[in-house]
């Protein structure tokens, strides 16, 4: 997978500036200066930014390519970067190479959320399930949480849709001690002009779909032009797959919520079976959009865990790890309960009968 971090120099103290979620500023770490992109066009840093932003060629000179020697995985990040940690596995790796042919994006969805409210973000979410390892949220693993921006495509589209089925009638009665059943079929047809809009795919072709697709949507109004400044600080994926590669996907997508959009205009059958289904695409829009998503891993020694959330909406996604003796106690404790709850009832209900609770948990008969 590909990776970059675009950076600006403090013109205060040339530290790295990097953007602040939820507004239109670039703010230093290391002096607290804020700036607004207004306020540095007349910087190095600056002119440098924007020229990178209309020439392909230096955006793509600007990342070099390295591999994680632990995991495999490709990573992207800025020329000045000799060594880095990975975000997967979170080993340290060396960088080699260069990387050719990324595509500058249309769109990006800016953060709105930063670090330390995605953190809490996820404490309060995880905090509620009582069955996840306690080092789960353990400080040193929330550290580990990572903001990267995602390649998505995004598709709006203007569609002739049709449906065509068959509409089920079913009416019973009564005529003296005989019960009548009568089943009538009906030709159903619909038909309209359907417009789709912000279809979202994922436009990386390793990328776990399940994971990204979890944590959309994100909010047609949030797209901005693309413009490096937000992505400086900040890790960023490049698409490794064309509109072409996606587009089937799409196609289908839009097909199957066709249907479901026709059908419910449909009304007064006791069943709808489809015979066939139709959306014709009349025109579309693509674009290359960067999507912001807090990622978070956690590694146990079978396999590793990646909960996700999204970087705009605070939505979250993932399959959560399970402590499996923190849940065997609780299991025996209620197991135990249930037990003593017995020995105490069921002589006193039952004893008359015959019937006695024994200490081994079954029931001894006399």
């Amino acid at each position: 997978m590909d990776h970059t971090v675009i950076s600006y120099k403090c013109p205060n103290c040339s530290g790295g500036l990097e953007y602040k979620p939820g507004s239109d500023k670039l703010v230093c770490p290391f002096c607290d200066s804020e700036f607004r992109e207004s306020e540095l066009k007349d910087t190095k840093a600056y002119r440098q930014a924007r020229e990178e932003q209309r020439l392909q060629e230096e955006f793509n000179a600007q990342m070099v390519e390295y591999n994680c020697p632990s995991c495999g995985a490709e990573i992207l990040a800025d020329e000045n970067t000799a060594a880095d940690i990975c975000p997967y596995c979170h080993n340290p790796v060396a960088l080699k190479g260069r990387l050719s042919g990324a595509l500058r994006p249309d769109k990006v969805v800016p953060f709105k959320y930063d670090a330390q409210a995605a953190k809490q973000k996820f404490i309060e979410t995880m905090g509620k399930r009582k069955f996840v390892p306690r080092n789960f949220l353990a400080i040193a693993q929330l550290e580990k949480i990572q903001g990267i921006y995602y390649p998505f495509w995004v598709a709006d589209a203007d569609t002739d849709s049709s449906f065509t089925g068959i509409g089920t009638k079913v009416r019973t009665w009564r005529a003296g001690n005989i019960r009548y059943t009568e089943t009538s079929k009906y030709d159903v047809y619909r038909r309209g002009d359907i417009h789709f809009e912000d279809l979202s795919t994922a436009a990386l072709s390793e990328a776990d779909k399940a994971i990204l697709e979890g944590i959309l949507p994100f909010p047609a109004t949030c797209h901005e032009d693309f413009s490096m400044t937000y992505l400086s600080g900040f890790v960023t994926k490049k698409r490794d797959m064309d509109r072409k590669d996606v587009e089937g996907d799409v196609k289908n997508r839009i097909d199957t919520y066709s249907e479901q959009l026709l059908r419910e205009t449909i009304h007064g059958y006791s069943s709808v079976s489809t015979r066939e289904r139709r959306a014709v695409i009349k025109q579309s829009r693509w674009e290359y959009c960067l999507m912001p998503i807090w990622l978070l891993t956690y590694n146990t020694p079978k396999r590793r865990y990646v909960f996700a959330m999204n970087g705009y909406t605070g939505k979250t996604y993932g399959e959560l790890p399970i402590d499996w003796k923190k849940l065997l106690l609780v299991g025996l404790g209620i197991g135990l309960g249930i037990g003593l709850l017995a020995a105490l009832l069921v002589p006193a209900v039952l004893g008359s009968s015959g019937y006695y609770f024994s200490s081994g948990g079954g029931f001894l008969i006399w």
